[in-house]
């Protein structure tokens, strides 16, 4: 494959020594390979994580913070140091890097996201090599749950990238977890993320990371449905990148799928918080998902949480599974009065549709 877009994201055991401090020596791989990328002609963007675990040796902290003020405080110095790193690196390579922060805000609303789509786009065709890392010193989604891979999965469809590689500290899925059952074996394909490998790919990795096999499972799970292919693999493997983008054998690769979702409802189903749930009758079960209608008031048999109009909400069964997302049309109290009733007795104006067909997307 030539003049592609690449999107690689490292993770913080991948970066880092057992102590916790940068690991120079896998820096300077990542970099080597990523210009290799470069020279072939392709567009590479890096998404990194360790900002946390960069900061704590340069404090005197020999262990992670429990507390989220403190964990950003520690962000903010580590933060600089990776990017004076990668940028050191890769400039031995001819290369200039720019460093973006990206926060939750800049997904869940649309006009920062086509902002942030943008800058990369704009990045990229000026020959920079971004660094994208979640902006840790004033979001905690990645201290407490992500580790940045759904954020480079996000990323990877803002720039239209053709491949997605996820580096870890694993040569990819395994059958079973390896530290602990010698016969697992990898699984070098996957075309469908169900539940039974959700369940498979179990929680949280090293203590110097915030992810693990689950968040990079997820995170392939987006590309696929963005139609980028996807590969998890270890970061130590030699050539590990250009075998990604090659489609060679190397860890667990996800095709992208010929069935994609559009743009926006991707935007939606993904990139977007939910603030509630709304619970469903059977009846408008069956007509979001398999006649594309839009949820009326007739079939909402529950509100939960506090959420305003155009907010992302859950849609969920009587049993509370979920099984769409929208934009609803309802803030929450307004809702909660006139769930269950048919369209022609809805007060005098207010919209006819709970979400539209437009706003909501039955999730894969």
């Amino acid at each position: 494959m030539t003049g592609s877009t690449v999107v690689v994201k490292v993770g913080t055991s991948s970066i880092t020594s057992e102590q916790g401090e940068i690991d120079d020596g896998s820096l300077l791989k990542l970099c080597r390979e990523l210009a290799e990328a470069r020279a072939d002609g392709h567009e590479v963007v890096l998404v990194n994580s360790g900002a946390i675990a960069a900061g704590l040796p340069a404090l005197g902290m020999a262990t992670r913070p429990t507390d989220i003020g403190t964990l950003q405080a520690v962000a903010a110095v580590g933060q600089p140091l990776l990017i004076e790193r990668f940028g050191a690196i890769l400039a031995q390579h001819g290369l200039l890097a720019g460093q973006v922060l990206l926060t939750p805000h800049d997904f869940g609303v649309r006009t920062q996201y086509l902002h942030a789509r943008e800058t990369l786009r704009r990045l990229l065709d000026l020959g920079v090599v971004p660094v994208v890392n979640e902006n840790d010193t004033v979001a905690d989604d990645e201290i407490r749950y992500g580790d940045n891979d759904r954020l480079a999965a996000l990323v990877s469809h803002l720039v239209g990238a053709d491949v997605l590689v996820l580096l870890t500290d694993t040569a990819g899925l395994f059958t079973a977890d390896p530290r602990v059952d010698a016969g697992a074996s990898l699984i070098e394909e996957i075309v469908e993320v169900d539940a039974a490998l959700e369940a498979l790919a179990g929680g949280t990795g090293t203590g110097r990371g915030s992810g693990g096999m689950a968040t990079k499972l997820a995170a392939a799970k987006i590309a696929a449905w963005s139609g980028v292919r996807a590969v998890i693999a270890a970061a130590d493997t030699p050539g590990v990148v250009s075998d990604a983008i090659a489609g060679r054998t190397v860890g667990t690769a996800f095709p992208a799928r010929a069935d994609r979702l559009p743009s926006r409802k991707l935007w939606i189903a993904f990139a977007r918080g939910a603030s509630g749930r709304v619970v469903v009758d059977d009846g408008a079960r069956r007509a979001l998902c398999s006649d594309n209608r839009s949820l009326l008031a007739a079939g909402v048999r529950g509100v939960e949480g506090q959420f305003e109009a155009d907010d992302a909400v859950e849609i969920v069964d009587a049993a509370g599974e979920p099984f769409a997302k929208g934009l609803v049309r309802y803030p929450a109290r307004i809702l909660r009065q006139v769930a269950g009733r048919r369209t022609a007795d809805l007060p005098d104006g207010v919209p006819h549709e709970v979400v539209h067909r437009d706003d909501l997307v039955v999730l894969p």
